[in-house]
């Protein structure tokens, strides 16, 4: 994909994403989506994400969105969570998704959730991890992923949602 069509790709996620954040959540995370609490609201960084992305040594690519949210467990936690659009296979995703990740850990020093939906075309294709080790130190981040094409066969469901 050129970086136009990158671009035209990437758009309207970002604009369905953030104007439809708490229904994105609930059909593709539900999990995260029913530990949110939505009546404390939610916020985008997209500065902040920007800042972070253009920080690091990937070039043009550009994480999705940043939102910062409260959860439900009465405790006043905040976490991050990130959230990347993935349109084509790249051999470096998961070390990009583990920079983006340390990265806003180290800007706001609070939890990072790291979410990624997959719409390429390779069933499997499905990097969900980064992980390195070296003399007995270990790195290790595990993320969630969608993978658009397992929708393929769900039309039905996916339009009555």
């Amino acid at each position: 994909m050129t970086e136009q069509q990158l671009a035209n790709y990437d758009s309207p996620w970002k604009e369905s994403i953030e104007r439809f954040f708490q229904a994105f959540m609930a059909f593709f995370f539900p999990k995260i989506h029913d530990d949110i609490n939505w009546g404390k609201g939610y916020e985008f960084l997209d500065k902040e994400l920007q800042q972070v992305a253009r920080d690091a040594s990937f070039g043009q690519r550009r994480a999705d969105k940043l939102v910062k949210v409260w959860r439900r467990n009465g405790e006043e936690s905040l976490i991050l969570i990130h959230i990347e659009v993935q349109s084509q296979y790249e051999s470096d995703f998961a070390q990009r998704m583990y920079v983006y990740n340390y990265r806003i850990f180290d800007k706001f020093q609070l939890p990072v959730v790291s979410l990624a939906v997959l719409g390429d075309d390779r069933p499997s294709w499905r990097p969900n991890h980064y992980k390195q080790k070296l003399w007995g130190c270990r790195t290790l981040l595990r993320f969630l992923i969608v993978k658009l094409l397992d929708y393929g066969d769900r039309w039905e469901t996916l339009e009555n949602s």
